[in-house]
């Protein structure tokens, strides 16, 4: 029973105060310290008042000090302790440097005095005990193994769920907007992405989700708003946001498009290695060096610069690399010292001028700012610039994307492709039972026929939707009423659809278009502010939005709808839009993405 290396044990047992002063009047005297000696006799019991527990103590630890010394087990002490006997250790097991002392009894102390009552019951003796414990754990030979814990995030209250339990994450409000002002209050956890809100609200809207929806960061007050990337998480993009400042739900056709189109982004001209090269990067490996964190792409041209504080503008030469962006102070100098830092990339975000030239008086339209993430409000820390076209600032911009983010924007990219699915209740539409079960059915014979064959069951809807074409156009030629006159249906049919906009104006049509990005095919309909009959098509081309007219024309009765001065007739402008979808035509390009506005 080895008792000696736990301290606590003698302050657990009900005869430990009794024991102590039994083997403490008994001790041979050069075990017992001078000093205790003469602090005994130096206090005598009759003068309680004028005791030293100071002294006391420290004479008290320096005689088992030097009791304890003396022996280097203490075994034998601690089972004298525990029994009230001093024994002596049996025949061939003396301890080292302890000799055999002679058995004898141990007589019964008379009742102790007070003070001596007062001077045992000092917790005195715990600190001796530990000094032993320390000796001891050095003797221990070093052959021996040492045991492992195998639970050590048992044991830290870091890494125990049950001394550090894991709190759960509180949910955040957030407040999305479409175009129409209307908003739509979205509780998300704090690690939610912007990719992650923006399903939720396709899914809610039932929408297609064609990856290409986005949360835009918009702040009213100082005309900027950008478009959050798909990582990013909301509520700590929120955070950094004013009270005015708010987000919207929007298309963004040009997301992800220089992935696809990386020469329509990225003149020749502007794109170089590092500035210890003058080589340029050869097409094939462009957006890997923009990727490669382990290459140095450079990014050069003119900007004009705002002064702070002032409606003046610098035309500067300026250089985009990974340390940031920096301007020339001499010239298109790329030396060290004509360098100077305008703005880092980690700590700032690229966003997009919306208020127009005039209020800044910009010396063109195509503006940026390079706004840091701690600014809110503050006009002079934001960085105003202006490009001389818009393939430059689309250049700048999405550099400063890449250089910034990397990687993840290749991950951000090409993760909605690997995880789409075949059958997806977010992109494909919810049939109902009955549309289900219904099936083609052939009834040229005396009797039906189920058609199984899909293609014949293609063709055979088609014909059925002709027939019906020129039945109502019979009717209608004719007089006799029809539920369905085509004339009023074609006029109608095609406010129903996502693409068409109304009577929005020509500068309304622009903003949507950039605002949804200006990317090749990207088209809405609207009416005609000069001809009411007529319609235009807004579509982008090469980063350029161009008008094309859609007048009406009558043919044998009927009222239909040309795009190439009657070349090509249409009964309405579904067909219309659905055959330069598949035609380019007269157009410079085929209609691929329609501009739309979602109602939450």
């Amino acid at each position: 029973m080895a008792l000696a290396g736990c301290p606590d044990y003698f302050l657990l047992q009900p005869n430990y105060q009794e024991t102590v002063d039994r083997t403490s009047s008994h001790r041979p005297d050069d075990l017992i310290g001078q000093g205790f000696q003469r602090s005994t006799h130096r206090n005598p019991p009759h003068h309680q008042d004028d005791v030293d527990l100071e002294a006391l103590v420290n004479d008290m630890n320096s005689s088992l000090e030097s009791l304890y010394s003396s022996c280097n087990t203490h075994t034998e002490t601690a089972l004298l302790l525990h029994n009230s006997h001093m024994h002596s250790p049996h025949h061939g097991h003396t301890p080292h440097g302890c000799g055999p002392h002679p058995q004898r009894p141990t007589p019964t102390l008379p009742p102790t005095s007070p003070q001596e009552r007062l001077l045992h019951s000092q917790p005195v003796h715990i600190s001796a005990f530990r000094r032993l414990e320390e000796q001891q754990q050095q003797s221990r030979p070093s052959s021996l193994p040492a045991i492992i814990n195998p639970f050590p995030e048992l044991c830290t209250p870091t890494g125990s769920p049950i001394l550090n339990p894991i709190h759960t994450t509180e949910n955040h409000i957030i407040k999305v907007y479409c175009e129409d002002g209307a908003g739509k209050v979205v509780e998300v956890p704090a690690d939610m992405r912007a990719r992650d809100v923006c399903q939720f609200l396709v899914y809610k809207s039932h929408c297609l989700d064609d990856n290409s929806w986005s949360l835009v960061e918009h702040h009213p007050l100082l005309g900027l708003e950008r478009c959050l990337e798909d990582h990013e998480l909301v509520v700590q993009v929120q955070a950094s946001m004013t009270s005015d400042s708010k987000f919207l739900f929007r298309k963004n056709y040009a997301k992800y498009e220089f992935f696809r189109n990386p020469l329509n982004f990225f003149p020749e001209q502007m794109v170089a290695w590092c500035q210890e090269s003058n080589g340029s990067i050869p097409n094939s490996q462009l957006l890997q060096n923009f990727l490669n964190s382990s290459s140095c792409p450079e990014v050069q041209g003119i900007l004009y610069l705002k002064a702070s504080g002032r409606k003046s503008w610098k035309r500067l030469s300026m250089f985009l690399r990974r340390s940031g962006l920096y301007y020339s102070t001499k010239g298109s100098s790329k030396e060290p010292r004509h360098l100077q830092l305008l703005s880092d990339l980690e700590d700032s975000s690229v966003f997009t001028v919306t208020t127009g030239r005039k209020l800044h008086n910009a010396p063109t339209d195509y503006q940026f700012c390079i706004k840091p993430s701690k600014v809110r409000t503050e006009c002079k820390e934001l960085r105003m610039l202006c490009a001389e076209d818009e393939q430059s600032r689309n250049c700048w911009m999405t550099a400063f994307r890449l250089l910034k983010y990397g990687i993840l924007l290749d991950q951000n990219y090409k993760s909605p492709q690997q995880s789409k699915s075949p059958v997806s209740h977010f992109a494909t539409p919810v049939r109902s039972v009955s549309e289900n079960s219904l099936v083609a059915m052939d009834f040229s014979g005396r009797t039906g026929r189920v058609i199984e064959n899909p293609l014949e069951a293609e063709s055979a809807a088609v014909e059925e939707g002709h027939k019906w074409r020129k039945r109502g156009q019979r009717m209608n030629a004719l007089g006799s009423p029809s539920p369905l006159q085509p004339s009023s249906l074609s006029s109608v049919i095609h406010r129903t659809q996502l693409w068409f906009h109304g009577g929005i104006m020509r500068e309304e049509s622009h903003k949507m278009i950039m605002q949804q990005g200006q990317v090749d095919g990207l088209f809405l309909l609207r009416d005609c502010q000069s001809n009411p009959k007529a319609f235009v098509l807004t579509l982008c081309h090469h980063q350029k939005i161009r008008h094309f007219q859609i007048l009406p024309c009558e043919e044998e009765g009927q009222m239909l709808f040309s795009l190439d001065d009657g070349s090509t007739k249409f009964t309405d402008l579904i067909h219309l839009v659905e055959f330069y979808q598949l035609n380019r035509g007269v157009l410079p390009c085929k209609l691929k993405h329609p501009c739309t506005a979602m109602a939450l």
